[in-house]
This record gives C-alpha cells, sequence and structure tokens, in this order.
C-alpha cells in the first residue's frame, strides 16, 4: 500500500509530544517510517516566581501543530488526514497541573523546571526513604501544603502534561507508568503506585483534614500497550478544529519525554540506556538491581512498560551553547555575511574536536536556571579562564559541550562509578547530537561508555510516541514493548556506535575535576547577579 492509500484508510499512527521549545507532531506507519511531520514553537514565561504555559498556550500550539501537520499530508501526498489507527501524546515530564470538581484549574501550570519546592522534596525523600526529586509531582502538592496555598482543599484531580492533553482529548484520568513514575514512586512489582508511601503520604497530612486522600487524586497508571479510551468528539474538535478528523480513533497511555526517549533509542532492556539532549538533559539506564541507597541526584522512574530505570535529570543543556552560536553569527552579520543556522552549529560543533582534550583549562557553567544535581536552586550562565588558558575557538567550542554534560556526568558518576551499574550501550538523541560523530563522541567520552546514534533519534519523543501508538494497535499477544521494538520497528538496526577515546576520556576527567572544584564560582556569580 503506499502512503497516500495509507493515509486514506486511516492506517497511520500519529504521535505528539509536548517539548520545552517546540510541540512536534510525525506519523508513522506500522514500522514506524515517517510519513509526515508537524510543528509549533513556543516557550515558557516567567510569572509571578514560576516557570509556566498557559492552558490557551497549550491548545492553540497542540491545534497550530496539527494543522501544519495536515497540510503538510495534503501537500505531500494530495489526500486529508481523518482517521487514524492510533494516536500518543507525550510532553514533558513532572510539574503540577491541579484540577477541582468542575474541572477548573487552580493554580497556573506548574512546569518541571521550576525548583521552588526544596523543602517539600527534602521532607518527603526523608519520609520515604526515596529520592523525590524537586520537580516531582508528589513534591509540588507537599509544597503547596507546606505553604498553605488556599487552593489545595480543591484538589479534585492533578496530573502532568501529557495526562492533561490526554484526559481533555478522551475524558480518561490515566498515565503511562513511566510518566507516573515522575508523579510518584512506583512499586515495580504490581505496576502501580507505591501504596506504603501513598499510606504513609495521607497520614503526613491528615493533619489538615482535607476531603481528598492522595490515590484518589492521581491518574491511573497504565503500561504500555493498554487500553487508554479514544477520541470523543469534543476531543476530536479540541485537536482539528476544522471538523475533519473522525472520533473513535484508540489512543495509547500518555506518557513523559523520558519513556519517549527511551523508546526512539531502542533502550527499554536491562543494562542499556539513554541520553536526551537538548534545552534540558537527562540519561537514563534500565537496572538489573535495585540502587544500594538514596541519591538525591539518581532519580529512580521506570521505562513504559515498568522497569526500573535510573535517571539523571539536569535543567540545563544547549541554551548556553545556542546563545554563543547567536553571537558568532551576531559578529558574522556585521561584516554582511549570512549563515544557515544549521551549518554555523554544524561547523562550530565540528570544530571543538580540535580543541585540546582538556579544552585548554578552561571551563563554564551553562546553568540559565537552578541545577539541583549540583546544588543550585538559581542558576548564571558563567565562562571561567586564567591567564595560563588556552583561550580558542575550538577550545572554547569544545569547553561549551562539555558543560552541557558536565552536571549530568556529575551525577552518573554516582551510578556508573560508586553502584558499579552495568551499562552495555548508550543510545543518545536530541539537538546535542545533531551534528554527525561531534557531541556523541564527547558523550562517549563523558561517560566512559560507548555511544550510539540512530537515524530515528532525530525526531525524538514524537516518533516514540507513535511508536508506542502502534505498538497499542499492532502488538501481538504475550508481546512485550521489547520484543516489538525489536522485531517491528529496529530490525537490528543498532544505529552507529562510537567508543570512548582514551584521551577524550582523561580530558574530560580533567576537565570535572576543575569544574566541580570552581563550583563556589559559579554560585558568587548567582549571588552577585
Amino acid at each position: 500500500m503506499d502512503a497516500a492509500q495509507l493515509i486514506i484508510e486511516g492506517k497511520g499512527y500519529l504521535g505528539i509530544e509536548f517539548g520545552s521549545t517546540r510541540i512536534k507532531a510525525v506519523l508513522v506507519d506500522k514500522s514506524g517510517n515517517v510519513l509526515a511531520s508537524g510543528g509549533h514553537s513556543w516557550e515558557n514565561r516567567y510569572e509571578d516566581g514560576v516557570w509556566t504555559y498557559s492552558l490557551n498556550d497549550i491548545w492553540d500550539g497542540l491545534q497550530d501543530c496539527y494543522k501544519d501537520l495536515k497540510e503538510n499530508v495534503k501537500k505531500e501526498y494530495g489526500v486529508t488526514l481523518k482517521h487514524l489507527d492510533a494516536i500518543g501524546f507525550s510532553a514533558m515530564m513532572h510539574g503540577y497541573l491541579a484540577f477541582d470538581e468542575n474541572d477548573t484549574i487552580l493554580v497556573p501550570f506548574r512546569t518541571w523546571r521550576n525548583t521552588i519546592t526544596e523543602e517539600a522534596a527534602s521532607k518527603l525523600t526523608a519520609e520515604f526513604n526515596y529520592n523525590i526529586p524537586q520537580r516531582w509531582s508528589i513534591a509540588h502538592l507537599y509544597q503547596a501544603i507546606l505553604n498553605g496555598e488556599e487552593h489545595v482543599p480543591y484538589v479534585d484531580f492533578f496530573t502532568t502534561l501529557a495526562g492533561y492533553v490526554h484526559w481533555r482529548l478522551t475524558g480518561r484520568k490515566v498515565l503511562g507508568v513511566g510518566d507516573a513514575s515522575g508523579m510518584f514512586p512506583i512499586d515495580i512489582h504490581t505496576g502501580d503506585y507505591d501504596q506504603a508511601m501513598i499510606q504513609k503520604f495521607d497520614k503526613l497530612v491528615a493533619d489538615q483534614n482535607y476531603r481528598w486522600n492522595l490515590r484518589d487524586i492521581l491518574p491511573r497508571v497504565l503500561a504500555a500497550g493498554e487500553e487508554a479510551g479514544v477520541l470523543t468528539e469534543e476531543g476530536a474538535s479540541l485537536l482539528d478544529p476544522s471538523g475533519d478528523l473522525q472520533a473513535g480513533i484508540p489512543l495509547c497511555p500518555p506518557e513523559g519525554d523520558a519513556g519517549t526517549g527511551m523508546v526512539a533509542t531502542n533502550s527499554v532492556a536491562k543494562r542499556t540506556g539513554n541520553i536526551s539532549a537538548g534545552t534540558s538533559i537527562f540519561a537514563m539506564v534500565v537496572l538489573e538491581k535495585e540502587l544500594s541507597k538514596v541519591y538525591p541526584q539518581i532519580d529512580l522512574v521506570t521505562t513504559p512498560d515498568g522497569a526500573l530505570v535510573g535517571m539523571v535529570h539536569c535543567n540545563n543543556c544547549t541554551s548556553d551553547i545556542n546563545a554563543w552560536v547567536n553571537l558568532f553569527r551576531e559578529f558574522g552579520e556585521m561584516y554582511g555575511l549570512t549563515f544557515d543556522m544549521n551549518d554555523l552549529f554544524t561547523k562550530l560543533y565540528s570544530v571543538a574536536l580540535k580543541g585540546d582534550p582538556d579544552c585548554g583549562g578552561m571551563i563554564s557553567y551553562n546553568y540559565f536556571s537552578g541545577e539541583p544535581v549540583t546544588g543550585f536552586d538559581a542558576g548564571a550562565p558563567l565562562f571561567v579562564r586564567d591567564a595560563e588558558s588556552k583561550f580558542t575557538l575550538a577550545n572554547t567550542m569544545r569547553m561549551h559541550l562539555y558543560s552541557a554534560l558536565a552536571a549530568l556526568k556529575s551525577g552518573m558518576d554516582l551510578m556508573l562509578k560508586e553502584e558499579g551499574v552495568q551499562v552495555d550501550q548508550l543510545f543518545g538523541h536530541g539537538g546535542y547530537f545533531k551534528t554527525k560523530g561531534v557531541g556523541q563522541r564527547i558523550a562517549a567520552a563523558a561517560m566512559n561508555a560507548p555511544v550510539s546514534v540512530m537515524e530515528t533519534a532525530g525526531e525524538g519523543g514524537a516518533w516514540g510516541i507513535a511508536v508506542l501508538a502502534a505498538f497499542l494497535a499492532k502488538k501481538k499477544d504475550g508481546q512485550s514493548l521489547g520484543e516489538f521494538l525489536n522485531e517491528e520497528i529496529f530490525a537490528g538496526n543498532k544505529g552507529v556506535k562510537m567508543d570512548p577515546m582514551a584521551e577524550d576520556v582523561e580530558g574530560f576527567e580533567k576537565f570535572m575535576e576543575k569544574y566541580m572544584k570552581n563550583l563556589p564560582a559559579e554560585k558568587a556569580a548567582v549571588e552577585a547577579l
């Protein structure tokens, strides 16, 4: 069947992911081949001390993204997108969207980027003996309780961004287990929220006499491949106001960007992992056993099918690199030069490989916002060198590429060095890996482990959630997610693998020694600014 006929017959699978700066839609066939894509750029805003997106931002962005996809389908194939075999939604994980019994939002959406829940996260970590990061939904709820916020007694339901969009489109208050594991700890033996911790939380807030208990206001947990509802008439109109899209399409469980990243890189099996590097960055390794102790720097989450994962998440990655590239663009424009930005990024990334393995003794901190992994609740981008540093373009770019991974490496070293976690291969995806062989080589050095990049990784989480939609519709009886990915989607595609180079590993370790030693300089910058 050709692509146009496939689309006419509604045999495609649609994935839409809400990233930090872009909403992306990807339409695939049953083998994961991309038929069309669409997008919408958006930005969070800082209002009243909170990083947020408005509900209008969410729906206007979603409709514009879908419209862009639909127009691209029409342009490419001459047909109108009306029906699909399955749809999936994913989004940046964590955060806090709370609603009352009338489905009215109680406070503006608090995104993962906020570092305003330190007290709650610390108290819950101690209470549960389980790391509760600041960005987790339960930390936001408990911090609101500790703050005595007026809205808390009226909470009837709270969820993540993906869970919210899915609920509005299907009427179902559900969440994929991977995304749910960023709201509240999951018991990997039951595939549901940890009941003992639920009881501890309810006891912790019992003196408040709320009319709700925690389990009643959390979304129901589903594993990949489970039925999660269908697109309602109202949902179809919300997604496609033109009226072309038909209701009744099945939706897979909504997932977080961590889970879709694992799917996009085929890293849901034990001893595999992935690095997702864009505006923010996280690395995940599917664990063979539980860690020996609690590490504030390591989150325990799950794959979309419920396996235990160690994750290190950092708020900052490529924003500082982007700022420097724009500076070089401005310099060129002063001389009347114009640049293709993709080409400019490629050239500047590539020149980094000509730099010294230790970046000539220079360091930088890419902290546009707080970085809890290294102990910062606020940030200030900082570039540090001394008179002996080798200040060259190659070293400067290499330094920024190192800096983008440095906070992540400090957390990952706890897993890989202290805990002795074994990883056979890491898969890289996201904008950091777009320039062939550059980000990949530096990531291999940072982790001292082989890093592979697949062609599909460039499509990112939107492609990953489209594949999860296909898994819902096309899985065979008893077929696991890992089997489906290996047999139906990747079929032996292992990606392009790069082993760490000894001199790069040594250079990165020297950089990290200086980076960790000079954290007080970053702290002083934050305080001064």
